[in-house]
Order: C-alpha cells, then sequence, then structure tokens
C-alpha cells in the first residue's frame, strides 16, 4: 500500500492526486499535437474536480494557470493563453500603507477628517462655502448617531476648525437648518416600529386580548 506520505507532494490539493498524475503522463508524451489534445481533457477534468473555480473571471485562463503549476511549468503544448512564469505566479503584492496618525475624533471618522482637509485648502468661493455646508450636514448626521442627543451648529462648525488645523474657517451667517431624520441609529441596530431595539409589539394581538 502507498501511503500519502511516501508519494510525491501534491502542487495543488484542490485537483487531487489523479490530475497531478493525467498532467505527468501527459508530459512524457512525444507528439506535442497528441500533447496539447491529451491536455485540453484534462482541463475538462480539471474543471468538473473543481467548479468553484468556474465563479472567478476569466476561468478558463485560471484552470490553464493551475495546469502550468501543476506540470511545473515543464510541459511544451499550445496554450489559447500566454504561459505563466513562476515569478510571477510566486510575485507579492505591493503592500497597501496603512495610515497611523491616530484619529482626532471617533464620531466622524478618517474620511471626514480627509474631507475637511481638502476643503480647507481650496481657494475660498462659493463652491467653498457650499461644500462646507454640505460636510456640516453630514458631520451632524454622525454626531447625533452616535451621541443620540441634540448638536448646536456652533458645535459642528468648531468641530470642523479644530479638525483642521485651524486652516477651515466657517463662513459668517450659516446655518444648518433644523434635523429632518430623527430615525437615526447606530450602523447594525435597527429601530423597530413601536418595540424598540430588537422588538416589536404585536399591536393586532393586542387588541384581541382587549375584545375578549
Amino acid at each position: 500500500m502507498d501511503y500519502n506520505t511516501q508519494q510525491e507532494k501534491l502542487i495543488l490539493p484542490e485537483y487531487g492526486r489523479c490530475v497531478q498524475k493525467m498532467i505527468e503522463k501527459v508530459k512524457a508524451i512525444p507528439d506535442k499535437t497528441k500533447r496539447t489534445e491529451q491536455i485540453q481533457a484534462v482541463i475538462q477534468v480539471m474543471a468538473q474536480v473543481n467548479p468553484q473555480v468556474r465563479d472567478t473571471v476569466d476561468y478558463r485562463r485560471k484552470l490553464w494557470d493551475h495546469m502550468y503549476m501543476i506540470a511545473g511549468y515543464d510541459i511544451d503544448v499550445d496554450s489559447p493563453f500566454p504561459v505563466p512564469s513562476p515569478e510571477e505566479v510566486a510575485s507579492r503584492p505591493e503592500p497597501i500603507p496603512i495610515e497611523k496618525t491616530p484619529i482626532q475624533a471617533t464620531c466622524y471618522g478618517r474620511n471626514i477628517e480627509n474631507m475637511i482637509s481638502l476643503i480647507a485648502a481650496r481657494p475660498d468661493d462659493e463652491v467653498k462655502r457650499e461644500m462646507i455646508r454640505m460636510l456640516a450636514l453630514y458631520m451632524r448626521q454622525q454626531y447625533l448617531i452616535w451621541n443620540k442627543d441634540s448638536v448646536a451648529d456652533e458645535t459642528i462648525f468648531a468641530d470642523m476648525e479644530k479638525l483642521s488645523g485651524g486652516r477651515l474657517k466657517v463662513p459668517e451667517g450659516m446655518q444648518l437648518g433644523p434635523v429632518t431624520d430623527a430615525n437615526l441609529s447606530r450602523p447594525g441596530v435597527r429601530k423597530q416600529e413601536d418595540g424598540g431595539f430588537g422588538k416589536k409589539k404585536n399591536k393586532n394581538k393586542k387588541r384581541k386580548r382587549i375584545n375578549n
């Protein structure tokens, strides 16, 4: 009996040992035309063995790339796609830089801080004034979501100037108007009608008991 520990290591375990052995046998075929015909049949088997790959974009090319990986990039066949190289497959993506500057106000978040910085760098004009007002309205909404209380326009304007480091000055006489959405709730928490958070009263059931 042959144990898996005694056999050659699987390159891509999701395709199994049978597919790996079929590719090795195709590599040994001397005629290139015959090799190409047989490897196309192996590709079809790979699509059946690992059907999840069909959910990916351009899955046919991915199957051919996997075949080359299993073959050790050492198989001469006519491929409908460019032949991948080991360096290309093993290459690591560029690391995404992480913002290390701490967030000044968690109820607003980093995106609002970035928007304030961009608006502060604009020249003073009517467009900038409208951008300040729209951002202030959004900041007020975020403030009410997390604090569940009323907030004065002056508080929002003061926060804007503070987050900008004094670079952004709110125009005099600016007003945000009344709060129109009174059903603000934190993300992931939905207040159901008449039942509070996570509860809903059954009005019909209550009326039935009264009538009885």
